[in-house]
């Protein structure tokens, strides 16, 4: 029985092999596609200087970070001087800072590393876990945005999903909402933190935050009195059948860009974050992505560096989201002194992970054999010969593990067979005689023996015909 001794600290996880497996399959997609896209991988310490991080989160981010304590003499003191890395996109912008000359005038990277956030653990939701960032720096133009949600629907759509929704708004368009609404400029990130919430609280429970938060009744009503409105038009779309659901997006889309118009009117930052989303939707429409984008002006995310569009990617049976990002023109400015145009995206691989596997998404032969092939020890006598095998096979491409014991038969083929190896090869002494090796499929029982230089061939062929 596994005691507290043995369990891994609350929020972490082990991963055995079958878990591996499913892990390197996710990152494989996602890199080929993201390659496709030109990005290009970068790496970085799991350990910042905790200047680098702090302040770039807001509030609630400050408080999950896992500081590290001075060490040595300076323990003594409390004081924490170095933090684990809380995400992938301040660290890129401090690299990009102190790289500034060495990398492309546009810099498209991806980056998968693990991340860590002292946060309560869920479904879901741990304290370590990777994430999967695609970012582009070093333009402004909205045609990114477009190339990030096709790149990110498009390893999605890659891993087997189909079911998935590309939410997409805009802080400037936020910053029009609320103005135009009368909320005080301080009471902006109250405001929201409230109507994000609006998806898991619904109208009412949104409502009631606002009024907690200290946000004007006239202004909450206001607002309220907005977004119920585009919960209607989304309700009539519903209910209309429409035979390409790309067309029902589209004139949902448009709706909703009419009405943002409407209440924004000539506020000047609202204005020019609407015209960005109506670019947005214009590039999404030459790439299949376009009947997976909605515009949904209750997206807040949380994390205070988004200046632009924000991104959130949902499924229907999961609590939160796949992934996320925004435009973050403004944080490397932080560190270089001088803004840089920034946009990204991150797919959460842990979120990702658990979908695929409660739906069964992986494929059959990831998790159903450590090796094609697994080659006997006849006898003390032989083991040269079996070492022998084993190489030429593996030289060959095969997957093969090398039984290490000389135990009966019997005992290697059960052995073989509880771990899923679908062939055993036996080099005995009538095999060695006549430069033969026996191959036995434990899926069907049959056993033949074989030229050794066919043997490869072979198994090979054996394995695709199934």
């Amino acid at each position: 029985m596994p005691s507290a001794k043995t369990q891994p600290a609350r929020g972490m996880r082990d991963f055995l092999p079958a878990e591996v497996r499913k892990r390197e399959y996710v990152i494989r997609i996602i890199k080929e596609v993201y390659e496709r896209y030109g990005f290009e991988p970068l790496e970085t310490p799991a350990v910042e200087n905790i200047e680098t991080l702090m302040g770039k989160y807001g509030e609630e981010g400050n408080q999950l970070i896992f500081k590290i304590l001075k060490r040595g003499e300076h323990e003594k003191t409390g004081e924490a001087d170095l933090a684990l890395r809380y995400d992938l996109t301040v660290p890129l912008a401090r690299v990009v800072a102190q790289y500034q000359n060495e990398l492309p005038k546009v810099f498209k990277r991806y980056q998968i590393q693990p991340v860590w956030r002292a946060d309560r653990p869920a479904r879901g939701r741990f304290r370590e876990f990777y994430q999967c960032d695609v970012d582009v720096l070093g333009s402004r133009s909205m045609i990114v945005e477009a190339e990030l949600i096709a790149a990110a629907s498009e390893a999605l759509v890659a891993l087997g999903f189909s079911d998935f929704l590309i939410r997409v708004n805009h802080r400037q368009v936020l910053t029009g909402i609320l103005d135009q609404a009368g909320v005080a400029r301080d009471k902006h990130d109250d405001a929201l933190v409230a109507l994000d919430k609006m998806d898991k609280a619904g109208p009412e429970g949104v409502a009631g935050e606002l009024n907690e938060r200290g946000i004007a009744p006239e202004s909450a009503f206001k607002l309220m009195r907005f977004f119920e409105g585009l919960a209607g038009a989304q309700h009539a779309l519903e209910l209309v059948d429409l035979r390409d659901a790309g067309d029902g997006r589209s004139a949902y889309n448009a709706d909703v860009l009419g009405r943002l118009v409407e209440f924004i009117g000539s506020h000047e930052a609202g204005a020019s974050g609407v015209e960005d989303l109506r670019q947005i939707l214009q590039f999404t429409k030459a790439s299949a992505v376009r009947q997976r984008v909605k515009l949904d002006p209750t997206l807040a995310r949380g994390l205070a560096y988004y200046t632009g569009a924000i991104i959130e990617i949902n499924v229907s049976d999961l609590a939160g989201s796949l992934g996320g990002g925004g435009r973050y023109d403004n944080l490397v400015g932080m560190f270089l002194g001088r803004d840089v145009p920034a946009c990204g995206f991150s797919l959460g691989l842990e979120r990702i992970i658990v979908v695929m596997s409660e739906r069964e998404m992986f494929p059959t032969e990831l998790i159903s054999s450590p090796a094609e092939v697994m080659v006997t020890i006849w006898n003390e006598d032989s083991v040269n010969e079996s070492i022998a095998l084993a190489s030429e096979l593996r030289g060959t491409g095969l997957r093969v593990d090398l039984y290490p014991e000389t135990d009966k038969l019997a005992k290697q083929f059960k052995y073989a067979s509880s771990r899923g190896i679908p062939f055993v090869a036996i080099v005995g002494d009538d095999e060695r005689t006549r430069g033969e090796v026996a191959i036995k499929d434990l899926r069907t029982g049959e056993q033949r023996s074989l030229k050794r230089s066919d043997a490869a061939s072979e198994i090979r062929d054996a394995l695709t015909s199934v």
